[in-house]
């Protein structure tokens, strides 16, 4: 037997089962081969699943894999890994340390005033600069252009990975369709679209990775660590509501830490099934 181990599909960024964005958690005494990891993955099909390894009590390993890659950073398969962890009682007070990555990550369980359990992670604050290469802003323009709607692209932001296509306002982005066969020929891991809102909160976004197997994920967390800074500074403003306008879903309450370069991202999350993997 290659591996056998608890497994979880938890909804993260969900405050109900069936929305926010799914993942697997699958808790190993240690990480099997890369190719058996990917596996996996790819058998699962969600967006991510998680591999925890514990190296001291309330201090795990995480690793993320995408149906198709090893994820460098990934939010809603971290917070769903922690909500699994405390669920379990796998962990003991409230918060719990990753080593991943994209460095340590901690995850604390608040509670509200309307006692409401939150889980709130802190991530890195990721800069974004403007596209500047015109080769570049041609390819990602074209991207859109078999729409039948009329896409109105402000501006276009980029880091290593990511680029972030930022739209006139919230109803582009909901419609938008962008063309994933173009899209899997950019130099990128994926694309962030996104607008101010104008409705409850303070900006919407969709996220599209065909790239790594991911046609739209439901709810992007890492893609926050680059958006927060962004409409935090056009806001003026370090605490931000966030939605991700997929056919699932999610919420996202955000607060930027300009001093410490990192910014918390808090969610819930619901366990919709748990089980033993045997292979």
């Amino acid at each position: 037997m290659l591996l056998k181990a608890p497994i979880a599909l938890v909804d993260a960024f969900a405050d109900v089962p069936f929305s926010g964005n799914p993942a697997g958690i699958c808790l190993v005494d240690e990480f099997p081969a890369d190719v058996l990891m990917q596996s996996v993955a790819f058998e699962f099909n969600w967006s991510e699943t998680a591999f925890l390894v514990r190296l001291e009590p309330s201090f795990y390993h995480i690793r993320w894999f995408s149906p198709l890659d090893e994820a460098p950073m990934c939010g809603h398969a971290t917070l769903a890994a922690a909500h699994f962890l405390f669920e379990y009682n796998y962990v003991i007070g409230s918060s719990v340390e990753f080593q991943s990555l994209s460095g340590q990550l901690i995850v604390t369980k608040q509670t509200n005033e309307n006692g409401e359990s939150w889980l709130v992670m802190d991530f890195p604050a990721i800069s974004v600069k403007d596209c500047t290469d015109a080769a570049e802003v041609e390819s990602i323009q074209d991207v859109f252009d078999d729409d039948n709607m009329t896409v109105n692209i402000k501006s276009i932001l980029k880091d290593s990975i990511l680029y972030i296509v930022v739209l006139a306002n919230e109803d582009e982005v909901r419609r938008c369709r962008p063309n994933l066969a173009k899209l899997k020929k950019l130099p990128c891991r994926a694309i962030s679209v996104t607008a101010q809102s104008s409705n409850g909160c303070d900006f919407v976004s969709r996220y599209f990775a065909p790239q790594v197997g991911i046609p739209e994920d439901p709810v992007c967390g890492s893609s926050h660590c680059r958006l927060a800074p962004f409409w935090a500074k056009a806001l003026g403003k370090d605490t931000l509501v966030a939605k991700q306008l997929s056919q699932r879903g999610g919420v996202l309450h955000l607060s930027l830490c300009p001093q410490t370069n990192r910014v918390s991202i808090a969610g819930q999350a619901r366990t919709i099934l748990t089980g033993q993997m045997a292979i």
